[in-house]
């Protein structure tokens, strides 16, 4: 048999525990070629530009 807890565990002390578990928000910056807002060091959704060039070619529809 394993081991088992000896007294329930309060849900005041359960949530302290998961107080840094929630989800963080993704590091966002502006595009130097758009002005739009992306992920840092990902390629622009909006304008396909990274790193002072273009990556991938976007159609403006």
């Amino acid at each position: 048999m394993g081991p088992l807890p000896k007294r329930k565990v309060s849900k005041s002390r359960r949530n302290r525990r998961r107080a840094h578990d929630a989800l963080q928000l993704k590091h966002l910056v502006v595009c130097g070629n758009c002005g739009e807002y992306h992920i840092a060091h990902r390629v622009c959704p909006h304008c396909g530009f990274y790193n002072g060039e273009t990556i991938i070619e976007i159609d403006d529809e």
